[in-house]
């Protein structure tokens, strides 16, 4: 497995404005939620996950719009014209009909993302038919009751002792501790509303540092 990806989560081009390019970001993900919220229409989602690759993001994800595995695959067919092979991860809900199509797609040579991940089973079957992606939500674990951090290390160790390429990709990432917390787990991805990638990158000890090293540096000229 090669490095670790961080991803933005978001469908508002004006934020990622703010983000893009930068090398510590692999990619874009997306849902239908935050696309409802950014008011993309589907029509219009090809489109949009152009312009976060012009923006440079390496990878956008999208998800599929169906419930039953014909329509989770035209859905991703529908997409994937669109762009170049690898350039899209089409998301499909770890449900029995998504398990069916991502392992077409995946046996296409088709990178894939099962997401609403909630239990370990669904994370073996993921790793089992060769996903790129298992992509279970940190947050709203927390708000169900379950330990969600627990939950996701053991997650983590199991595709750890099934030895192949799938990482976790968590999401519902709200603060900087839970992303150091996921770190310590050695996740292989996670994916991170862009106002904390703020957060991560401008320590204010930091920039307090880089100012007073300019003016030092101006006083010597």
């Amino acid at each position: 497995m090669d490095r670790f990806h961080l991803y933005l989560d978001s469908a508002d081009l004006g934020e990622l404005r703010r983000c893009l390019p930068h090398p510590v970001v692999h990619g874009v993900t997306t849902n239908p939620t935050l696309l409802r919220r950014a008011g993309v229409r589907r029509a219009g989602l090809p489109d949009l996950l152009g312009e976060m690759l012009a923006m440079g993001a390496r990878q956008v994800q999208a998800q599929v719009q169906s419930q039953d595995a014909p329509g989770m695959l035209d859905d991703a067919h529908d997409l994937l014209r669109h762009f170049a092979p690898g350039q899209l991860v089409i998301k499909i809900p770890a449900t029995r009909e998504g398990l069916r199509a991502g392992a077409q797609l995946v046996a296409r040579g088709v990178p894939v993302t099962y997401t609403a991940v909630y239990a370990l089973e669904q994370v073996h079957f993921a790793a089992q038919l060769g996903a790129s992606y298992a992509a279970p939500y940190l947050g709203r674990l927390d708000d169900s009751g379950v330990d969600g951090l627990a939950l996701i290390a053991r997650m983590q160790a199991l595709l750890q002792s099934c030895g192949g390429a799938t990482r976790l990709l968590v999401a519902s990432v709200r603060d900087r501790e839970a992303y150091l917390n996921l770190l310590r787990l050695g996740v292989g991805a996670i994916t991170i509303p862009p106002r904390l990638l703020g957060e991560l990158l401008d320590h204010p000890a930091t920039l307090q540092a880089e100012q007073a090293f300019l003016a030092d540096a101006q006083a010597s000229d």
